[in-house]
């Protein structure tokens, strides 16, 4: 494994533990509802959301470590500024994060993106 494959496997490992824990960590039982920390966080007025978008950002990073190119950044960073933006209107806001699921998005886009250019070679 190369040098720049081994990152890429790194980034996408991580972004998928992100993704979990923001996004799907926790069933509620008896149904097959999932939602992660990012709703969770979200309720603590005034910082919650900031919290879960610095997470967002080091999700970025790590993409832009994995090779994305600026067009596949700049859409995750418009996912994360919805889910900041919604988040931010108190309760409603929650919900809509637990629903939206930023992060496993965005972990999709790379996912997808990835696999593209390696079809290519």
């Amino acid at each position: 494994m190369t040098g720049a494959n081994k990152n890429k496997d790194e980034a996408l490992r991580s972004l998928e533990r992100i993704a979990r824990l923001m996004d799907d960590c926790i069933q509620i039982p008896g149904t097959n509802l999932r939602f992660g920390l990012d709703p969770v966080i979200g309720l603590v007025p005034g910082a919650g959301d900031s919290i879960t978008a610095i997470v967002g950002f080091y999700t970025l990073l790590l993409a832009w470590r994995a090779g994305a190119p600026l067009p596949l950044l700049a859409r995750m960073l418009l996912n994360l500024f919805i889910d900041f933006a919604a988040g931010s209107v108190p309760v409603v806001g929650d919900l809509f994060d637990a629903g939206f699921k930023a992060h496993r998005r965005n972990l999709r886009l790379l996912q997808d993106y990835l696999a593209a250019a390696n079809a290519k070679r």
